[in-house]
């Protein structure tokens, strides 16, 4: 997986770290004060249902971003029909199968150019077998001097991959998720590419507490 920022790829080292060799953590084993640095930047979510991805928590920089507080909102607000279908899709995969899911978004406030933003969503189990919770993180690539000060009005995917780095996924055809056709390549080098309106399934090297305690 291929990660710009240095936050995401903090992040997605120290899930790595707390998982072990399990295909997730467990929502308690998240020690905020181990990712102290990029807290601000980070979020959760817990899923409600397949269309349901409501905010837990949100970081500061996250919240000023948008010009809002996002806890209680829902993840799947506000994209375009297209983009909102392809991510239910990749959240199935998330919470099915434990897979990782990087995007790259644009996003612009009225009247402003777009810019790029870095996403990343991570399965969590909180209490139950079920992968319930996701733990993110959202950090622009090239920040304009505006950001944090005219909220986001519009967002649209650019291109987003999902990664298996604890276990076989399924095949996913055409961003449908089948669980009755076995993975004939070794589960820890599959990853689905989404680019405008193309997925691929791609096979290559493999991967390199107060109000949160609550959630």
């Amino acid at each position: 997986m291929d990660l710009k920022h240095k936050t995401s790829q903090i992040l997605l080292a120290y899930w790595n770290k707390v998982r072990g060799n399990r295909t997730t953590p467990r929502r308690f084993e998240i020690e905020p004060a181990r990712i102290a640095s990029i807290l601000p930047s980070t979020f959760i979510l817990e899923r409600i249902d397949a269309e349901a991805y409501r905010f837990r928590l949100a970081g500061t920089n996250v919240c000023d971003i948008f010009g809002t507080e996002l806890r209680g909102t829902n993840f799947l607000d506000g994209w375009s029909a297209m983009d909102r279908l392809a991510l239910i899709r990749h959240l199935a995969a998330l919470a099915k199968q434990g897979a990782v899911e990087r995007i790259h978004m644009e996003a612009a406030p009225v009247a402003r150019a777009s810019t790029p933003f870095e996403v990343l969503l991570l399965p969590l189990r909180h209490t139950g077998d079920d992968i319930d919770r996701v733990l993110g993180a959202l950090v622009p690539l090239d920040p304009p001097h505006w950001l944090g000060e005219l909220p986001l009005t519009s967002k649209r995917i650019i291109a987003h991959e999902l990664v298996w780095p604890g276990g076989a996924p399924t095949i996913v055809d055409e961003g449908r998720v089948r669980n009755d056709v076995p993975v004939l390549l070794p589960a820890d080098h599959a990853r689905i590419v989404r680019s405008e309106r193309r997925q691929f399934r791609v096979f290559e090297g493999g991967l390199g507490r107060a109000d949160l305690d609550k959630s």
